[in-house]
């Protein structure tokens, strides 16, 4: 909470990581509009701002250029009352964030989910075993202080709206707090 205060910001900014396929937009989406916070999915700001550096064939997306995305943001950050939607996060300023939820998901689901959106190959098989090796969950506790990082489980609707219930609630209480 210390963190807000000290920037002058008077609203939480929060990243939701995961594993593509885990329900972080989804989350996000139905986040923003329950606590009032401006979402920022990442990958479409990446397309629409041009911030990357090429395609990458093998895993089938854009190589973002992380300093461009950092630039873009630095202004909104400091506002506050963002809502970071993105698979990555040890690229993001620290200081940024006061709260980073991982989202982490069933093995079985995601390959379902993943495969649905057609997965395949490289990109299929590097997105479950970053999920099976918890690697998003280890780059937020790496990244970020340990008392900000939540993991939560979304396997499921019933996940995903408690999820979007006990993050409002921190949002709210986050506001109380100030």
């Amino acid at each position: 909470m210390a963190a807000g205060k000290a920037s002058g910001r008077t609203r939480p900014n929060v990243l939701v990581t995961g594993t593509p396929g885990t329900g972080k937009t989804t989350t996000c989406s139905l986040l923003a509009d329950a606590a009032g916070l401006a979402h920022v999915n990442i990958g479409d700001l990446v397309r629409e701002k041009g911030l990357h550096d090429g395609w990458d064939e093998n895993l089938e997306c854009h190589v973002i250029n992380e300093d461009l995305v950092c630039d873009e943001l630095e202004d909104r950050m400091e506002e506050g009352g963002i809502l970071v939607d993105y698979h990555g996060c040890d690229f993001f300023p620290e200081r940024w964030f006061d709260l980073v939820v991982v989202l982490q998901t069933d093995n079985s689901i995601l390959h379902d989910r993943l495969t649905s959106r057609g997965y395949m190959g490289a990109k299929l098989t590097n997105n479950i075993e970053c999920e099976i090796f918890q690697v998003l969950l280890e780059e937020a506790r790496e990244s970020y202080r340990e008392e900000i990082v939540m993991p939560l489980r979304s396997d499921n609707v019933e996940d995903i709206s408690k999820n979007v219930g006990t993050l409002t609630e921190w949002t709210n209480n986050w506001r109380a707090s100030q």
